[in-house]
């Protein structure tokens, strides 16, 4: 008679569940494991046998098959060690068969039976809680999968925890979900001394997810701004908390079964690669666009990316999500991220000043900005030149605003974005809304319509770039509190829609 257990294999963050079949038959003794596993999950009969020994469990003198179904989908990390177990100890008798079957579990197994922790116990949650099963794993990830609410969690400490729990003689304790990390912003906009212009951009993009671009000389300061976006963007709501806890599980990036209401700030090097970016490698993982799934994709030194990978951001800028296409793995990741780039006018970062700029000018800043294509620059909604600050403003006392002055405005416009888009699918905020709905809530009265339509005839605007156009200008609308796009909104809009951009004709 087979015995059966459940578990779950990852195809990016969704978790596809996998059958677990235990048969002992007579034979010569063979531990064999089929359905297309890879080496982590065949080592795990050594491991299984191993824990099973620290148990003073012999395994009997029997073929022992263990076929992982459906077979034909690849079988990947060491959590399987866990779900083995459970059914072969079901097939052994020792625990109740119909129990078993009720769990999905997940967990690796030391040799001496203590189960060590592993990623994705949060999705293999939620796909436990839409099997009505419960869920079974690792202490140190019980936390983490409670978050899920809908299913009972189980977090053992050792294989003879669990035989235990299922042979009625010390029940586990279900698990209580972690806490919530408090948010941190160590950094506030008071610090920035000058920069008005860039801080206005800067709260605009965090206003309506608008993607921008800052192109400055070194020193001038754009880094230290864009490390102080988090501190203006407000904290995730319950559902983008748990969207983007589920990348960041599979990932291995929960600490201690906690969740972040703080929005992740992501800031790749220009030496990453593909993979790292978008997305890839051994078992197609998450990369850092989707890791900033909610939250902020910082890239600094923009230009200096490989040209590949900065081609292969336009479609997920576009779409809000991402698919690594691989020959054993077509997954799809979502990446909603607010896109923050930096540059330098020029190689040698000195375009404007005739005292240091080198002997190409002004070609070099020409041909160093031309390794962004056009069509992405036109990408990025926003466009600012942050100027180097003069060495007499640096003793000047700070007198802008704080960081909390300008996210309570922020907050008080994505407030008006959340009752605007109560009843559109998959639109959040101004930055994703097309169509009909984009003409509904952001076309201009008659003189900002008029002075759009100048300034498209005259600098050859594409439909993306006027369509962009009206989004910034709604919401600008939204933190000037005027339900009404007008004129001013649409100049604002279109003075950091052009630097750095078409030319007039």
């Amino acid at each position: 008679m087979v015995a059966r257990a459940y578990t779950v294999a990852f195809e990016g963050i969704e978790a596809r569940m996998v059958e677990v079949q235990c048969a002992l038959s007579p034979g010569l003794p063979h531990f064999g494991i089929v359905g297309l596993p890879d080496k982590a999950v065949s080592e795990a009969r050594e491991r299984v046998r191993a824990a099973l020994a620290a148990m003073s469990i012999a395994l009997p003198s029997k073929r022992i098959t263990v076929n992982l179904s459906p077979a034909d989908l690849p079988k990947e990390g060491s959590h399987f060690d866990l779900p083995i177990a459970l059914a072969l100890l079901a097939a052994l008798d020792i625990i109740p068969r119909d129990v078993v079957e009720n769990t999905v579990a997940l967990g690796e197994l030391s040799l001496d039976g203590r189960l060590v922790p592993v990623i994705g116990a949060l999705p293999a949650a939620m796909a436990a809680a839409e099997e009505d099963r419960s869920l079974l794993c690792p202490r140190a990830c019980g936390a983490e999968a409670a978050w899920v609410g809908a299913t009972q969690v189980l977090g053992a400490a050792t294989l003879d925890e669990v035989v235990r729990h299922y042979t009625g003689q010390a029940p586990i304790t279900p698990a209580e979900a972690g806490e919530v990390a408090p948010e941190t912003h160590g950094r506030d906009m008071a610090d920035v001394k000058g920069q008005e212009r860039a801080k206005r951009a800067l709260e605009i993009a965090a206003a309506g997810r608008h993607h921008l671009l800052m192109v400055g000389s070194p020193g001038s300061g754009k880094s230290m701004l864009a490390a102080r976006l988090p501190g203006i963007l407000p904290p995730l709501s319950a559902t983008e908390a748990l969207e983007t806890s589920m990348i960041h599980s599979l990932a291995g990036l929960l600490s201690e079964g906690g969740i972040s209401r703080q929005r992740p700030f992501c800031e790749p090097h220009h030496t990453a690669s593909m993979a790292a970016i978008v997305g890839g490698g051994r078992g197609a993982k998450p990369g850092q666009i989707s890791l900033a799934h909610n939250g902020v994709l910082f890239m600094d030194e923009f230009p200096e990316f490989p040209r590949t990978v900065l081609e292969t951001l336009r479609q997920p800028i576009e779409t809000g999500e991402v698919v690594v296409a691989r020959a054993n793995a077509h997954v799809r990741y979502a990446c909603r991220f607010l896109l923050i780039a930096a540059a330098n006018p020029c190689k040698c970062g000195y375009l404007a000043d005739p005292a240091r700029a080198c002997a190409r000018v002004p070609v070099c800043g020409e041909d160093y900005l031309g390794r962004i294509s056009g069509p992405l620059m036109d990408r990025f909604d926003l466009r600012v030149e942050v100027p180097p600050v003069a060495y007499s403003d640096l003793d000047l006392p700070s007198n802008g605003e704080s960081s909390a002055t300008i996210a309570a405005r922020v907050a008080d416009a994505r407030a008006r974005q959340t009752r605007r888009f109560a009843g559109a699918d998959g639109v959040r905020v101004n930055a994703e809304a097309e169509g009909a709905l984009l003409e509904q809530i952001a076309t201009p009265d008659a003189d900002g319509k008029a002075l759009l339509t100048r300034v498209a005839e005259r600098f050859g605007l594409s439909a993306r770039g006027y369509h962009r156009v009206l989004r910034v200008a709604r919401t600008i609308a939204d933190l000037d509190h005027s339900a009404e796009v007008r004129s001013p909104h649409v100049a604002e809009a279109v003075s950091f829609r052009l630097a750095f951009g078409p030319r007039e004709k």
